[in-house]
């Protein structure tokens, strides 16, 4: 395995890990935006408001999106790692 096929296998794990982490990045930015938006509006400054309303919808998008990343992760393994390896 030379060097150049090592960063092109990096390069393709880190962008894979990117777009499997980013349906729930995308969900705790908007709910922690909303959360923080009506903690503001009503001066309501209470820790666990912050942090149950994201741990929900994390888990509710993951339940939603797990084919989804499980498929990009078998992609990368089947079209990068197994040729590599055979």
């Amino acid at each position: 395995m030379t060097d150049g096929q090592v960063l092109d296998l990096a390069r393709d794990a880190v962008f894979t890990a990117a777009l499997m982490s980013a349906p729930l990045l995308i969900a705790a930015l908007i709910t922690g935006l909303i959360v923080g938006l009506l903690q503001a509006l009503t001066s309501v400054q209470e820790l666990t408001l912050t942090f149950v309303p994201k741990v929900g919808v994390m888990l509710l998008v993951f339940s939603l999106s797990a084919a989804f990343m499980m498929n990009l992760a078998l992609r990368l393994f089947d079209d990068r790692i197994l040729p590599l390896i055979g």
